[in-house]
C-alpha cells in the first residue's frame, strides 16, 4: 500500500471558462480580471490528471477557500 502513495496526481477544479483573443491576454496586467461563463453559485469540475472525476462547490469560511465534493462522475472504465 505505500507504493500507492506515491503516485503523482494534479487535481484540478474548474471555475468556468472564457475565451480571448491571445492578444488581449498578453495586453493583461497583474489583478486584471477575467470574466467567466458561470455564476458564483455553479457547481465547479473536479478533475484528476485531466480527467473529469466529480462535481463539486466551492466554500469560502473567512479567509480560506475549499471544494466539496458534491457528486462522483461515472467512471469511462466501468
Amino acid at each position: 500500500m505505500d507504493s500507492i502513495n506515491t503516485i503523482p496526481i494534479e487535481l484540478t477544479v474548474v471555475l468556468g471558462t472564457a475565451s480571448m483573443p491571445i492578444n488581449h491576454l498578453l495586453k493583461m496586467g497583474r489583478g486584471a480580471v477575467i470574466e467567466l461563463d458561470t455564476n458564483a453559485d455553479d457547481d465547479v469540475m473536479i478533475l484528476a490528471n485531466n480527467t473529469p472525476i466529480a462535481m463539486g462547490e466551492v466554500i469560502v469560511q473567512n479567509d480560506k477557500i475549499a471544494v466539496s465534493v458534491k457528486d462522483k462522475l461515472a467512471s469511462r472504465n466501468s
